[in-house]
């Protein structure tokens, strides 16, 4: 812990069913389950994109973005976040494989961190659109520490078009 208050944004995504749910089900287990890291001031819509990073068959993922106000430091909350996915039956067995739960920590306030087990701001935050259009929604304004640029500046240099607003009904 770090005793200072700092607002994390955190990347929430799904591909796959499980016995606890469905893809939303996941996303919402996973936000309820940040409380235990901090508080969730802000939670965005949901999207529904294509698999990123892959070839081949994969289900389509649902994506969403929390703020949450932590008084943990970047190691403490990857550890929180990696426990909530193991919780929900995360199994890794393959780099950008399908997953009942994703969570990464996107930004935290100006944090820069590059280590093995904790990379801060997100080493990829700028290339994804399937988090920076959720992101932009709840954090135009915030700033990409190491590229100086807004999330909204970021969204506008990606193509977003693979991302879609989600609705249960779909």
């Amino acid at each position: 812990m770090t005793g200072l208050i700092v607002t994390a944004y955190v990347g929430l995504g799904s591909n796959l069913e499980s016995p606890l749910g469905d893809r939303a089900r996941h996303l919402e287990l996973a936000s309820e389950s940040l409380s235990g890291a901090g508080r969730v001031t802000k939670l965005s819509s949901v999207f529904e994109t294509t698999p990123w990073g892959v070839e081949g068959n994969q289900p389509d993922y649902l994506n969403q973005v929390a703020a949450l106000e932590t008084d943990l430091d970047p190691a403490g909350l990857v550890s929180r976040m990696l426990g909530i996915e193991s919780d929900l039956g995360r199994v890794r067995a393959e780099r950008y494989g399908s997953r009942i739960i994703d969570l990464d920590v996107l930004l935290m306030g100006d944090t820069v961190i590059d280590e093995t087990d904790v990379q801060v701001p997100h080493p990829r935050l700028h290339e994804r659109a399937f988090v920076l259009v959720p992101l932009t929604l709840i954090a135009p304004d915030a700033i990409h520490p190491i590229l100086g640029a807004t999330m909204k500046e970021l969204l506008a240099r990606v193509d977003s078009s693979s991302v879609r607003p989600f609705t249960s009904s779909d």
